[in-house]
Parts: structure tokens; C-alpha cells; sequence
């Protein structure tokens, strides 16, 4: 049973996933959340970086429909959701297959 829940395809979803994946900070929180979801004083820890600045950072993941969030008591943990990870993979295959192929120019 496939348990990922369909994202819209839109240009403005695109937009969101791939800006939050240019910082290079946020791409760092995403590879940590490949193996496992975490706590963000966790993540504070391992990145080595103060809460508030992993929490505006997180809030631009969140927001892009990267990561999830899962309050458990006075924390919050974060999981990868891969629906838009999916949807990003889904518009660059889309873009590529749609897309006239320019042939190389030979510089003899």
C-alpha cells in the first residue's frame, strides 16, 4: 500500500521545495533526517547551531512541505516527508522528458 499523500504539481510548490533546499544549512537537516527522524535539540547539537536559527530554518522546510513535525511534550520532532520530495522529482523528470534536447556545439 503506498502511504505517501499526493502533493500538487504546481510551479509555486516547486518553487518552495527548491529555495528551501539552497541553503545549504537546511540541506544539511535534510540529510540528517534521512535515517531517522530527531529532535531539534538534537539537530541543534549534531549542526551545531543555536535553536532559533535551526527553528527559522526548519519553519522554511516546514513550510515547503519537506519536513513533518511531531510535538512530544516540551519538543518537537521532525521527520522527512517524502510526498514533496516526490513531487520535486516528479517536475525535473516532467521538465527533461518535455524539453527539447539542444545538441552540443563542437569547438574544433
Amino acid at each position: 500500500m503506498n502511504t505517501l499523500k499526493t502533493v500538487e504539481l504546481s510551479s509555486e510548490n516547486c518553487l518552495a521545495g527548491f529555495h528551501a533546499l539552497s541553503d545549504p544549512l537546511r540541506t544539511n537537516v535534510i540529510e540528517k533526517l534521512r535515517s531517522r527522524e530527531m529532535c531539534v535539540c538534537d539537530l541543534c547539537e549534531d549542526l551545531s547551531v543555536s535553536q532559533s536559527k535551526l527553528s527559522f530554518h526548519l519553519r522554511v522546510l516546514k513550510d515547503a512541505g519537506l519536513v513533518k513535525a511531531r510535538p512530544q511534550g516540551r519538543w518537537t520532532y521532525y521527520s522527512l516527508d517524502l510526498s514533496q520530495f516526490v513531487a520535486l522529482e516528479q517536475y525535473l523528470a516532467d521538465y527533461r522528458r518535455h524539453s527539447p534536447i539542444i545538441p552540443t556545439r563542437s569547438y574544433d
